[in-house]
């Protein structure tokens, strides 16, 4: 089972495991490798190689629950609301993802390529017949290799399928975003 960092730093640093979430990442890192005492570059993979181990020792604790502290006054005396930041930082990461599959769209559209449509057919295709292979009895897929054939193959097909029928995984992450990104006038309900 892996362990979710964001959620075991959480735990106690609150403010870090929040900055872990958005566009100040990279700053929660940094404060982590030192409260860890870890090179810095160690990143995520070092911060989570130490906690799987064992290896948290009080003393870590408290430096992380230190710089968690001076992170939280830092974001209090500059008024930056980090809650609003991440949300800000997803929604941009969401709306990039639809603009890049529209362009793409777009682009389909006005070229009117057979290279596309082409390369579906032969993805999709690839799936259908391995998987109905597989299940028929006619392939045996053992091994890594295999398995990563499977899942790549598996990856793109969903791909495919998202260009052409939309991806209700990103629409709704989007409609979540703007949702939580819209004021209501809560004192307006009499």
């Amino acid at each position: 089972m892996a362990l979710d960092l964001k959620s075991a730093i959480a735990s106690i640093a609150p403010t870090l495991g929040t900055m872990l979430l958005g566009p100040l990442g990279g700053t929660a890192i940094t404060a982590l490798e030192s409260a860890f005492g870890l090179p810095q570059g160690a990143g995520q993979d070092g911060i989570t190689q130490v906690i799987q181990n064992g290896a948290m020792t009080p003393d870590i604790i408290a430096n992380v629950r230190a710089a968690d502290q001076k992170h939280q006054e830092i974001l209090a005396q500059q008024n930056i609301d980090l809650k609003k930041m991440n949300a800000d930082y997803n929604l941009a990461m969401v709306q990039a993802d639809v603009a890049d599959r529209q362009g793409a769209r777009t682009l389909q559209t006005n070229t009117k390529s057979i290279v596309v449509p082409t390369l579906s057919f032969i993805i999709v295709g690839a799936f259908v017949a391995m998987t109905a292979s597989t299940l028929a009895g006619y392939s045996h897929i053992e091994g890594a290799l295999a398995g990563t054939l499977v899942g790549y193959l598996s990856a793109k097909c969903e791909q495919v399928i998202a260009f052409y029928f939309g991806s209700s995984k990103s629409s709704q992450n989007k409609d979540e975003m703007l949702y939580n990104s819209t004021p209501t006038n809560q004192g307006d309900n009499k």
